[in-house]
């Protein structure tokens, strides 16, 4: 199980890179310490392959465009293909870990265009009414698929026949979700395309946030207008372009500091903030510390 403290993204389509995953093996599962992840949060991305997850431990936030969903230690659920959405620790609440199965749906549905496929895997993915499903201890019908779900994660992967096995589990609680999906498979989803122009958009900022970018520039990207990319960030993120090109230029500058030895002033240019007092000046109205101490702070473990 890999432990995973960043999140890095494929040339071109800007999905998140999943290392590991391969045709041949499709799935990755990732021990995730959000605690350890710059800013405690992982920044907004998506990615073809189906997150299975369990909160272990404190209690983790999922956004998407349309929602915001807290999963509390002892829950679980899964967000689906393609689906955009970011995650933080929850304010004030320590040692959150996440387990995660990260797998394309070919590992349990077999070749393309199969029956399992055709008949469990399509309807569920495409239905845009279904981002994510999710599960709580407290809810006594969802006690069977979060005890599946738990112990599929200790199927060693140096075990005997582990790759059957897991297969096994994962079929199983697909199986599982897809009888909880059922209400809403039922319902007429409308497909949006405003999710996809918002992902052109941060396409555009992931590719070019160390330089100069103008509203105009990411809302041509897309092919809409200036009004309408104020009103998607608007409305599904609840900031604006420039604001959230200043977060991730931050989120990019907390990486730095704390993966190099590029000096503070060299961090803030790469990153696109600029002089060595605005960097400062934003970082610190931001976290709290100067880019300084946020680096000696997490060298010492007291972030």
């Amino acid at each position: 199980m890999k432990n995973i403290c960043s999140v890095k993204f494929r040339d071109g389509s800007k999905e998140e890179l999943l290392p590991g995953l391969t045709p041949d093996f499709p799935y990755i599962a990732s021990f995730v310490e959000l605690d350890k992840h710059a800013g405690r949060f992982v920044p907004w991305h998506w990615h073809k392959e189906v997150e299975l997850f369990y909160i272990r431990s404190g209690v983790l936030e999922y956004y998407t465009p349309e929602k915001k969903i807290v999963f509390p230690a002892g829950s679980g659920g899964i967000i689906n293909s393609n689906v955009l959405h970011m995650t933080k620790t929850q304010e004030k609440v320590n040692n959150t870990v996440q387990l995660l199965h990260i797998f394309d749906t070919s590992f349990i549905g077999g070749q393309s265009g199969s029956k399992i496929e055709q008949k469990f895997i399509i309807p569920f993915i495409t239905a845009p009414q279904i981002e994510a499903l999710a599960f709580y201890p407290d809810n006594p019908e969802h006690s069977d698929v979060l005890s599946m779900i738990r112990e599929s994660f200790n199927i060693k992967n140096d075990s005997y026949a582990y790759e059957l096995r897991l297969r096994s589990a994962l079929s199983e609680i697909w199986s599982r979700l897809f009888l909880f999906s059922e209400p809403l498979l039922k319902e007429k989803g409308t497909y949006d395309k405003t999710n996809d122009e918002l992902k052109m958009m941060m396409i555009y900022i992931y590719e070019h946030y160390m330089e100069k970018i103008s509203v105009s520039e990411i809302a041509n990207y897309a092919f809409i207008s200036e009004r309408k990319c104020f009103r998607i960030f608007h409305e599904r993120l609840h900031t604006t372009p420039t604001e959230f090109i200043k977060n991730y230029r931050l989120q990019m500058a907390c990486n730095m500091l704390i993966g190099s030895r590029e000096a503070i002033s060299s961090v803030g240019h790469a990153c696109g903030l600029g002089s060595n007092s605005y960097f400062g000046k934003v970082f610190r109205e931001h976290f709290g510390y100067s880019p300084a101490e946020y680096r000696q702070k997490w060298q010492n473990n007291d972030i």
